[in-house]
């Protein structure tokens, strides 16, 4: 499943990221870039957001009605992975 917003988010990320580039390039200050790197990772940070309701509002809700105990497991499981891996970012 697309969602738009998502989709939208990460073409301005790519644009983003890309200043941050020729930022560097220029030799700008060291702190803005900084800055600029941190905004990329908020943006980031949102569209995972994003992807994730849309998850657990679809997929995620569909395992958990279905009769499948193991579907349910792996869906449990893999937002629990997600969740970790974001704790050691």
């Amino acid at each position: 499943m697309m969602n738009k917003e998502a989709v939208q988010r990460l073409k301005t990320v790519e644009g983003h990221v890309a200043g941050v580039r020729r930022m560097m390039e220029e030799g700008k200050y060291c702190i803005d870039i900084i800055r600029q790197i941190q905004a990329v990772q908020s943006a980031l940070n949102k569209t995972s957001k994003i992807i994730l309701e849309d998850h657990m509002n679809s997929c995620m809700t569909t395992a958990i009605r279905g009769d499948d105990p193991q579907e349910r497991e792996r869906v449990l499981k893999e937002i629990a992975e997600v969740y970790e891996a974001a704790s050691k970012v």
